[in-house]
């Protein structure tokens, strides 16, 4: 089985690539398809798409489709953030992300640096205060957005290699994010396993962590692998390790976009 990527973003948002760079280094990489997964609109967010800018490119993905058809198949989707309005035409699929948490009316990123998450953690009394809000929002996110992929579930770990900002065995910190994953299962919604702070470096592992895997396994929830990639030379970076991670987990298999929808199959055979 090839693997996909659906977590992209382009120069339409925060990418360095153009969706032609991307897609022509996704067939040049063995894909067999890749998704495109712009930033929803925010309001005074520039890391986000404008909305005069949607038609432009899903005209650009549009292009790309036609362009490899036959050859490897590309979708149109949309990272729909938490407080972004609701989205506007028609997408493949919908990426549901908490990027941040809104005190007193303003965003506030948690995955910007580790000085900005320090920030932010002072401003929620404490790291434990910022990831209690942090899943709160998290579990909400399908009902809010309609999202058929959950983004980057521990994304509050970004920063925390090492133990950086707290320690990933705290009963207390684990129990707020099995908190979400509870309220979560019923969902019918598909969880990515994001490899995209390992080609950034923040990471030497994918989100989620492995007990949140193992949990996921027990309730037969289903998986994904994708690279949240922001650029063409990162389309495959760490699918190794989350293919690894997820086998150590107890997962042989995985779930793939396709013309009549997902589908699940065998874990990707990464070239």
């Amino acid at each position: 089985m090839k693997p996909q990527n659906l977590h992209t973003h382009t120069t339409f948002c925060d990418g360095k690539n153009t969706p032609a760079e991307m897609a022509a280094a996704a067939f040049a990489a063995g894909l067999g398809a890749i998704g495109f997964s712009g930033h929803s609109p925010l309001e005074g967010e520039e890391w986000c798409m404008a909305p005069a800018d949607l038609p432009a490119c899903r005209a650009a993905v549009e292009a790309e489709r036609e362009k490899y058809a036959g050859c490897m198949q590309v979708f149109l989707g949309l990272e729909q953030d938490f407080f972004s309005p609701p989205p506007e035409g028609a997408f493949d699929y919908l990426i549901g992300s908490v990027h941040g948490l809104r005190l007193d009316g303003r965003l506030y990123a948690v995955d910007e640096s580790p000085e900005a998450f320090a920030r932010l953690a002072d401003r929620c009394g404490g790291v434990e205060g910022l990831l209690r809000e942090y899943y709160r929002l998290l579990a909400e996110t399908p009902a809010r957005t309609g999202c058929d992929i959950l983004g980057h579930f521990d994304l509050v770990t970004k920063f925390n290699e090492g133990n950086r900002f707290f320690d990933p065995e705290s009963p207390r910190l684990r129990a707020l994010a099995l908190e979400a994953l509870e309220a979560l299962a019923s969902r019918d919604v598909i969880f990515e396993v994001n490899t995209g702070a390992i080609s950034r470096g923040w990471r030497s592992a994918p989100y989620p962590a492995a007990f949140l895997l193992k949990e996921m396994r027990r309730r037969k929830a289903r998986v994904c692998i994708t690279g949240d990639s922001h650029a063409a030379d990162a389309l495959l970076t760490g699918f190794r390790q989350a293919k690894a991670l997820l086998e150590d987990c107890g997962f042989s298999s995985c779930w793939y976009l396709t013309e009549q929808g997902f589908q699940e199959g065998p874990l990707p055979q990464i070239p």
